[in-house]
This record gives structure tokens, C-alpha cells and sequence, in this order.
């Protein structure tokens, strides 16, 4: 069994498993937090027929995530030009972790700069933050695909977007 896992995800050393555990774990804590928010949204006084409720929606939801992100491994795998199957996994985490770091920063950036979410006008605010996010984004985005052994994906990858949204001028050879 576990060399079919290795043929699939064209994995040929051991640690690379450690992508493939913490892509379940990602997937199935996702799963979870959907999950209990839409069964909490029910209001289900019974605390059995809830936490039943909310593992029987976990696995839906986590197959359904599953799915999709087997679809979205066969559209991306020729297009992102990965040599290993694995590194997918590791792409999707690198995604992950950077979008909710980022979220996590720019608080207290935003905090810092004296503008907070209860005071500021939302037209303000969000632009604001988003414009705050998208540096701390890029560099995030090549700090952990760095740690996850992607570094060079993610370069190019954030340079791409920066000179789509007119900041190539900033990474000219």
C-alpha cells in the first residue's frame, strides 16, 4: 500500500510524505471549520445530535474538497510544470499558509498604522488592508515556498504578479 502511495505521488524519498500528511490535515481542518459553521448556523441544542451532525458534514465536505482538489492536481500539474506529483501538495499548503499569515499580519499592521475595523469607514479600511497585504503577501509567498522547497516556483511566481498589477518595472533584468 504504501508503495502505490509513493508510485502515485511519484514520491522517491521519505520526507516527502510529510506533504502529502499535512495536505490530509489541511483538507480535514477546513473540512471541520465548514463544517461546524454550518451546523452551528442550525442552532441544535442537543450537544450529541450536533458533534454527530458536524462529523457526518466534516467527511462530506472533506470528500468534496478532496474532489476538487484532485481536479484542480490534473489542470495544474501540466500547466505549473511540477516534476512530482508531491510538489502539488506542497504548492496548495505554501498558498494556504501564506494567505492566512498574511490576513494574521496585517491586523496589527493596520492597528499600528491607527486604523482599525470599529472606527475607520469600511471604504477606507479595505482598500487600505488590501493594499497593506499584497507586499506582505509576496514576500510571505517566497519565504514559504522557500521552507517547502519551492522556491523557485514561487519567485517567479510573485514576480509574475507583481508585474501584472504594473510593478514589473521593480524586477527588470
Amino acid at each position: 500500500m504504501i508503495q502505490n502511495i509513493k508510485n502515485r505521488w511519484e514520491i522517491t524519498q521519505n520526507w516527502q510524505f510529510i506533504h502529502i500528511i499535512l495536505g490530509l490535515i489541511a483538507t480535514f481542518f477546513s473540512a471541520y471549520l465548514i463544517a461546524k459553521g454550518i451546523i452551528t448556523s442550525f442552532a441544535i441544542q442537543n450537544e450529541t445530535y450536533s458533534l454527530v451532525a458536524i462529523s457526518i458534514c466534516t467527511l462530506f465536505v472533506a470528500f468534496i474538497l478532496l474532489k476538487i482538489t484532485f481536479w484542480l492536481f490534473k489542470k495544474l500539474y501540466k500547466r505549473w510544470k511540477v516534476t512530482h506529483r508531491w510538489q502539488l501538495i506542497a504548492m496548495f499548503l505554501v498558498f494556504a499558509v501564506t494567505g492566512s499569515t498574511a490576513g494574521k499580519i496585517s491586523d496589527p499592521l493596520m492597528e499600528l498604522i491607527g486604523l482599525s475595523r470599529e472606527t475607520t469607514n469600511g471604504w477606507i479600511y479595505w482598500p487600505v488592508r488590501i493594499v497593506l497585504i499584497f507586499p506582505i503577501y509576496q514576500v510571505l509567498l517566497v519565504i514559504f515556498g522557500w521552507i517547502f522547497g519551492q522556491y523557485i516556483f514561487f519567485k517567479d511566481f510573485a514576480i509574475k504578479m507583481a508585474s501584472r498589477m504594473g510593478f514589473g518595472f521593480l524586477f527588470k533584468k
